[in-house]
Parts: C-alpha cells; sequence; structure tokens
C-alpha cells in the first residue's frame, strides 16, 4: 500500500496543514508506521506531499529510531478523536517496539 499524498497549491499549504497540527497528517504518519513496524528498511516513507505550483512530489520519510517518540507524540490526537480502537494499536506498537528495543 503507497503511503498518503497531500495535494497542495504550495508548501506553504502544506506548512499551514502541518502548524494547524491537521488530523490526517497524523493518521497517514501512524498508519505508515504501523504498516512497517518490522521492516528492516533504516526509513520508511511515510507520506508524499504533491506541489502543484512547483509541479514536484515530495517524499516524506522517517527514520526507524523515531518510530516510538513519533507514535507517542501522534497518540494524543487520536485520544482526542475518541478513537480508542486506533488507540489501543498505537500502545501495542509502542509496547512492542520498546520490547524489542529492550532486547537488543
Amino acid at each position: 500500500m503507497k503511503p498518503k499524498e497531500f495535494t497542495v497549491k504550495t508548501m506553504d499549504d502544506f506548512q499551514t496543514l502541518v502548524n494547524a497540527r491537521h488530523f490526517s497528517i497524523s493518521e497517514a504518519i501512524v498508519d505508515s508506521i504501523l504498516r512497517n513496524l518490522k521492516t528492516r528498511k533504516k526509513r520508511v516513507h511515510v507520506l508524499s506531499v504533491k506541489c502543484v505550483e512547483d509541479d514536484a512530489i515530495f517524499d516524506v520519510t522517517l527514520d526507524k529510531t523515531k518510530f516510538i517518540d513519533t507514535l507517542r507524540e501522534n497518540l494524543k490526537y487520536f485520544e482526542e478523536r475518541e478513537l480508542y480502537e486506533e488507540c489501543a494499536k498505537i500502545n501495542k506498537a509502542i509496547d512492542d517496539l520498546n520490547k524489542v528495543k529492550k532486547s537488543r
């Protein structure tokens, strides 16, 4: 499954979405992490930004070492929306990643 693609007129428009903590961005990031928990890759492609004005696509990647922190950061947005099943998946992923980290 391909990471989610956001289409914006300018990169400033995407930055506005980021600054506003638009939930769809958080959702895309968490989904990509959850789908790649067992990957051997150092970095995971989490989303793409298609900028119409620049006629360019920017890929956003996340280093695997940042999975736990990123999941923790995004968990609060799922809690705010009372998406408890997703919160449980995120918490389980954090626990699983912590176990792997401790076993190294």
